[in-house]
């Protein structure tokens, strides 16, 4: 396969132009990152956005693959003195892997089957000749000729047996056969499980005897089961109509299927063929349910890193326990710590007047308007707590619960002990909590997005797959987002466009070193960072009141020469970005006509444009802030057809879990988000959205809520308060 031709496939796929395939691989090629690319390249690849550009990437990986794959192949093949040039024709023009290895089978290495067995007791020509007899009564005469003891055919039937075995594994080896019962069982099988022991009780009682349709079911269903039967508790096997494949696999014969045809065909399938394509589907489910997993963790992901931070606040962190006490923080507005401790209102000490003389100690010692307090262990009860401090206080003052998800994951790391190294592992938590309400992704960057908990099943899925899509949108938020080089921490920093861990360490000690950083060109001296480097990461870091007012501003200073002949010919001085005389004249350009007087590319000078209407614009600030409270809410508070506003904390394949401020999320099945039909509900909701709910039943033996986005009214409704899912 050319190069031409592989343009044109993924062309076809994305519904793009070969061109724009060829150019984004070109330039992926040359070094350059998907974030660069997305935004500093548009008018060579026709404005593709980061999502296409990814995929374009990995399509040409797969083809490239492919590519290497037919070569070997048909070399291997070739080796073996069976190369056709039907079967070379075939082998080329194969656009999946699993073609091309249908298609090697019958040349693989292979053990000593059956049919290889046969064949070295010299019965092949034997089944040469059933091919091309339709009277069953001429073959057994035929394998009298066969019979030979020295090599262990010891009589008809042995004869007869081995040429069926010979001609059930060339029909399990033809590549339509296989192809066509693989897609068969796809469109038609239906899943099944079954308990291994009916009386055993388990998480998996649902599946105990279960089936459904193999290309509908929902990919947590499908990760439930594959769990269920690795931890032995399940027997799992696909369910397909066995006649309907016997009348295709008979087409495969000459003549109309006798008893020894109608033997092979049986054989054939049930010894060699169901067992290896039954693999395949299983692993082709567990391949879709773990792309479906990732693309959810990922989505959820992103709109988690793209919270709005809550700057300027003073907050104090309380990371919550039981027996050891409740762990504080208390940061000021740029995120410094300023002091730690440990108050013990929660079981089994109950220090609560001591724990809360502390506490309003703090908050008249310091300007703290916000609490956040993590939703771990001892949350509930030491939201409680700080309501009834609050009560006290006689200041205006909110609490929020933050996901704490990955926090202690962070507090025991390396870079903890390097950021905090005299404090204890609960005291970084409850640092990292305050820090996660004042600036989400500056906070999350430093752990492992594995390790945030916003997805489902994800360690049932490849952990390299999950790794490297989690990594790739991190990437493509901090980009998205943009970096503060005199604030950020080296590890935001490793995610800028081009920067690696070495890289962002020598950039903070650089602006160590200099006090901070006044232009972007200073950037060039630092160790490590090269002119390639340079010009992939600088559009994406931002000099904050610096010598040069367009530092602060997502426009690479490649385009700087453009931007000094924009202002020539609006007639504004650079000092004048932001003011409303510029605006107003930006506002009113023809931008096309603009672009051509500015031999300037017309995307470009669009994001141009609006940079310099917002300079120094964080795009997770248009988005809604978080939903801070005042006061607590229990269970027995509920009742059915209240509203109450909340924060979506996941979604996932089957609803939403909406924090309401109780101790479990309550969950919102996706039959209750919308009126109308969902088939995703990642298109009704996301991560850090908040909406109003109403509570549709009270479970509170279990204390779980079930909650509907579609109003609801109480006489419609009734309390489930009986043990049940």
């Amino acid at each position: 396969m050319d190069q031409e031709r592989m343009w044109q496939i993924i062309a076809n796929e994305l519904q793009i132009h070969p061109t724009q395939v060829k150019r984004s691989v070109e330039l992926m090629n040359e070094g350059n990152t998907i974030p660069f690319i997305a935004r500093y390249r548009k008018e060579i690849t026709g404005e593709l956005d980061e999502e296409q550009l990814r995929q374009v990437e990995e399509r040409y990986r797969y083809l490239t693959q492919l590519n290497q794959r037919k070569q070997e192949v048909i070399r291997l093949i070739d080796e073996q003195g069976k190369l056709t040039d039907e079967l070379r024709t075939k082998i080329e023009r194969a656009n999946k892997l699993q073609e091309i290895e249908d298609l090697y089978l019958p040349f693989r290495p292979k053990r000593r089957t059956r049919a290889l067995q046969a064949k070295e007791r010299g019965l092949e020509p034997l089944a040469r000749e059933m091919l091309v007899s339709q009277d069953p009564h001429e073959i057994r005469e035929q394998a009298l000729e066969y019979v030979n003891e020295e090599l262990g055919v010891d009589g008809p039937e042995a004869a007869l047996q081995g040429a069926m075995d010979i001609l059930a594994e060339e029909l399990a080896e033809d590549a339509e056969i296989r192809k066509w019962v693989r897609e068969f069982t796809w469109r038609t099988g239906q899943i099944q499980s079954k308990a291994k022991d009916p009386k055993q009780r388990s998480v998996y009682e649902m599946y105990y005897d279960y089936h459904e349709p193999v290309h509908t079911i929902p990919s947590h269903r499908v990760l439930a089961i594959h769990r269920g039967e690795r931890e032995e508790f399940l027997k799992v096997k696909i369910i397909v109509d066995e006649e309907a494949i016997y009348q295709k696999l008979a087409t495969w014969f000459p003549f109309p299927p006798h008893e020894y045809f109608q033997q092979i065909i049986q054989d054939s399938y049930k010894r060699l063929i169901a067992p290896s394509i039954e693999r395949e589907v299983h692993t082709m489910m567990r391949e879709k349910a773990e792309e479906q997993a990732i693309h959810i963790f990922s989505t959820n992901l992103r709109q988690l890193l793209l919270q709005p931070p809550i700057r300027g606040k003073y907050v104090l962190g309380i990371d919550p326990a039981y027996r050891t006490g409740c762990k504080w923080a208390v940061v000021d507005d740029t995120g410094k710590l300023l002091k730690v401790g440990v108050i013990y209102p929660t079981p089994p000490h109950n220090q609560v007047a001591e724990a809360k003389q502390t506490v309003l100690n703090l908050l008249h010692t310091y300007p703290i308007e916000i609490i956040a307090i993590g939703n771990g262990t001892a949350s509930r009860e030491t939201e409680s707590f700080v309501v009834k401090v609050i009560e006290e206080a006689k200041k205006k003052i909110h609490y929020i619960i933050v996901n704490e998800a990955g926090a202690s994951v962070y507090s025991a790391s390396k870079l903890a002990k390097e950021e905090f190294p005299d404090l204890d592992v609960a005291e970084r938590s409850a640092v990292s909590i305050a820090r996660r309400l004042q600036d989400p992704l500056a906070e999350l960057v430093k752990i492992d997005p594995k390790s945030i908990g916003v997805g489902q099943y994800q360690h049932d899925v490849s952990q390299k797959r999950l790794s490297n899509s989690l990594t790739s949108v991190v990437e493509s938020v901090v980009n998205y987002v943009g970096v503060d080089v005199n604030t950020a921490s080296p590890s935001l920093l490793q995610y800028v466009s081009g920067i690696n861990s070495t890289v962002a360490k020598n950039i903070v000690k650089k602006k160590e070193e200099i006090g901070r950083f006044t232009n972007r060109s200073q950037l060039k001296k630092v160790p490590r960072l090269g002119e390639k480097t340079y010009v992939q990461c600088i559009g994406f870091l931002r000099v904050i009141e610096g010598e040069n007012p367009l530092d602060k501003t997502p426009i690479h200073p490649e385009s700087y020469p453009i931007v000094e002949k924009l202002f020539q010919l609006i007639g504004v001085e650079i000092d004048q970005i932001g003011s409303e005389k510029c605006n107003r004249l930006l506002q009113e350009l023809d931008v096309e006509k603009t672009a051509q007087e500015l031999d300037c590319g017309l995307p470009t000078l669009r994001d141009i444009i609006e940079a310099l209407l917002r300079p120094g614009r964080d795009p997770r600030e248009e988005l809604p802030p978080p939903l801070l409270r005042s006061d607590v809410l229990e269970l027995k508070d509920l009742k059915v057809g209240m509203q109450l506003k909340g924060t979506v904390r996941n979604v996932v394949d089957f609803g939403a879990f909406v924090d309401i401020g109780l101790k479990n999320d309550g969950l919102v099945h996706i039959s209750k988000l919308s009126k109308r039909f969902v088939r995703n509900p990642m298109d009704v909701v996301s991560v850090g959205d908040i909406v109003d709910v109403w509570v549709l039943s009270v479970d509170e033996e279990r204390e779980r809520v079930g909650l509907s986005m579609i109003p609801v009214q109480e006489d419609q409704m009734s309390v489930v308060k009986e043990h049940k899912h």
